[in-house]
Order: C-alpha cells, then sequence, then structure tokens
C-alpha cells in the first residue's frame, strides 16, 4: 500500500546526478497553456449561443479539457518541486505520502480521460445509429449524470491500491510514482507481489479495453456517415434537378452531416492521440509481468507517453477549430463529388444550389 521506492529510488533521498527538469517545466507549461487556452476557446464560444443550450458533445470535450487541466495541476507541481529540492518524492515527505497521492492522480485523471472520451465515442455512435432512442433518452443533462459516474468509477477503480490490491511505487529518477508494473519480492513477499502486478495488468486491459471500444464507436460513425453521404446525394440530385426551392430541409441536414464530420475528425484525432500515448504503457504492464528485466528509462518512457496525453488534448482541440475542419472537411471527401459534375450541365442557378447543399462547403 505504501509508496516506498524500489530500483534506483530505494537506497537514497536525492535525485541521481545528471537529471534536468527542462522536460518536466516544458511539459507543464505546455499542458497548463493548451488547457487554459481550450477552455478559453469553449467559454467563448457559448456567449453567442446563451439561448440555445449545449449540445451534450460539447459537454462533454468541456469536462474533458477541464480533467485534463486538474490532472496537469495536480501532479507537475510535486515534479517540480521533487527537482527544486534535488529530492525524491517519498523524500519530500514523510511515510511516502506524496508518492501515494501522485500515483493515485496519475492513475485516476488517466483512467477518468479515456473514460470520458469513450463517452464522447459512444454518444456520437448513438446519435447516428440510433437516431431514436437518442433523441428520447440522452440529452445535455445526461452528462451530468455521466461525468460523476466516470469519475466515481475511476476513484474507486484507483483507490484499490491504497487497500491493498496493487501498489503504487517510486519510479526512477524519483520524480515519478505509478502503479508498480514489476514483481517485488522484497515487499510483502510472493503472494503480495503477485497481486500488485495483476492490478498493473487489470488497469492496462481496461485502457486496451476503452481503446477497442472507442475505435468501434468511431467506425460506427463512419459508416452511419458514409450511408447518409449516399442518401444526400440522392436527395441533392433530386433537389438541384427538380425542386430548387424545395431544398432548405436538405440544406439542413447537410448542415447536420458536416457538423458531424467536424466531430467525427476532432474525435478520431484525438482517439489517434490517446492510442498513441496509452500503448507503451500497457506493452509495457504486459511485458514487465513476463520479464525479470527492469528497463527503468522504458518505464519511465512510457509513463511520459501516459502524462503527455493530457497535454496533447487541449491543443488537439485549439487547433482544430472550424476553419481549420471546414479545411480537412474539403480535402477529406469533396475532391470529386457527383453533384460537381451534374453542376458542370445544369443552370448557374442551379449549380449554386448545389454547392450550397454540399456538405463539404459548408
Amino acid at each position: 500500500m505504501n509508496g516506498t521506492g524500489r530500483g534506483c529510488g530505494r537506497g537514497g533521498t536525492a535525485l541521481p546526478a545528471g537529471v534536468h527538469p527542462l522536460v518536466s517545466a516544458l511539459m507543464f507549461s505546455a499542458g497548463l497553456l493548451g488547457n487554459l487556452l481550450a477552455l478559453g476557446l469553449l467559454l467563448h464560444g457559448r456567449r453567442g449561443h446563451r439561448q440555445r443550450p449545449p449540445a451534450l458533445f460539447h459537454v462533454l470535450v468541456l469536462a474533458l479539457v477541464v480533467t485534463d487541466l486538474l490532472g496537469t495541476c495536480s501532479v507537475s507541481p510535486f515534479v517540480l518541486a521533487s527537482y527544486h529540492h534535488n529530492l525524491t518524492l517519498n523524500a519530500l515527505a514523510r511515510g511516502g505520502h506524496i508518492c501515494l497521492y501522485f500515483g493515485f492522480a496519475m492513475s485516476f485523471f488517466g483512467l477518468a480521460t479515456m473514460l470520458i472520451l469513450f463517452t464522447m465515442a459512444l454518444e456520437r455512435c448513438l446519435a447516428l445509429g440510433q437516431p431514436y432512442f437518442y433523441e428520447r433518452f440522452l440529452s445535455p443533462r445526461t452528462g451530468l449524470v455521466a461525468l460523476p459516474t466516470i469519475y466515481t468509477f475511476s476513484a474507486a477503480f484507483c483507490s484499490l491500491p491504497l487497500v491493498g490490491f496493487g501498489r503504487y511505487v517510486q519510479y526512477c529518477p524519483g520524480t515519478w510514482c505509478f502503479i508498480q508494473m514489476h514483481l517485488d519480492n522484497h515487499h510483502g513477499g510472493r503472494e503480495a507481489a503477485g497481486l500488485n502486478v495483476t492490478f498493473s495488468l487489470l488497469y492496462a486491459t481496461l485502457l486496451l479495453f476503452l481503446i477497442l471500444a472507442v475505435l468501434l464507436c468511431n467506425l460506427s460513425v463512419i459508416v452511419n456517415l458514409a450511408r447518409m453521404h449516399r442518401r444526400g446525394q440522392r436527395t441533392r440530385r433530386m433537389a438541384t434537378l427538380e425542386q430548387p426551392r424545395a431544398a432548405s430541409g436538405c440544406g439542413r441536414r447537410m448542415f447536420s452531416m458536416a457538423e458531424e464530420i467536424d466531430h467525427l475528425l476532432l474525435l478520431s484525432i484525438m482517439t489517434i492521440t490517446f492510442v498513441i500515448c496509452s500503448l507503451p504503457f500497457t506493452i509495457r504492464a504486459y511485458m514487465n509481468k513476463f520479464s525479470k528485466e527492469e528497463g527503468h528509462d522504458w518505464d519511465l518512457l512510457a509513463l511520459r507517453f501516459l502524462s503527455i496525453n493530457s497535454i496533447i488534448d487541449p491543443w488537439v482541440f485549439a487547433i482544430l477549430r472550424p476553419p481549420v475542419l471546414r479545411l480537412l472537411r474539403s480535402v477529406l471527401c469533396c475532391q470529386v463529388t457527383p453533384t460537381t459534375l451534374d453542376s458542370r450541365t445544369a443552370s448557374p442557378a442551379k449549380a449554386k444550389l448545389a454547392a450550397r447543399l454540399e456538405p463539404c462547403g459548408q
């Protein structure tokens, strides 16, 4: 249960010679600035839509940014304090309480972030795949139920090492604490060491399951968008050639599809970043289960990748503003369309209407 160190951090209280706080300081600065920027953009975007309640997807995006911000601010100051005092996290306070807190915070915010991302992907999947169920049972208020559930589950799951199932330990160079991933027969015997490693495998497996679930939800969204696009092509062709004046409803549907594509692009890029950031830890957890060699450098690299996710997410949102999303949409799905081909032979008025109804041109 306690946060004692292992490996390079077991015998001393001072940090190893030659370690520098530059990487940690840059990570903290980038995470803090990115999350504050993303939060400001979200709140500023709501000023023009005060009369309209926020969509559930936007509520979840806001929750993701706030969670990343809290995660960055809750652990990074202790890393900088460790470098400033030239002391390991265990040495900063008696009893290893800071190490326990650090390990719990890292695992909690990492799991909560992935659960929110999964909820975002599931929300988009239901919105397109089960529209009647979505309209009847889901609303922005659903986020007020889903988010406390996510935080409660994450807190309960990550508290298991505090009650004996699993263990938070210090990692080299003494500025990181996280779930124990190696067998350590010196602490509590072989049976306790096996339980500690089992928890790390359970955590890694849960992350892997969430990654696969998000990918499946995104794949379902892509399939549904492709069906919408094919139906929209037929609708636009009929509206352009037969009833130009009756196409306002079609235009609203095309705008809705363009918005769905924007959500998919944002969600897909955030999913890719999480996969890249989470897989190193997942791989290391399984490798350490079956390997007796302790690769401290690889463990540190995996933990840094895991913590980088909360830094990248807000910058993805800040960079992918509507103009950038429109550009990506036009590149991905509007190189050649039947509407464009039809507009070559249609009248100028009909061609203009077809361009207006094209979802990638919104």
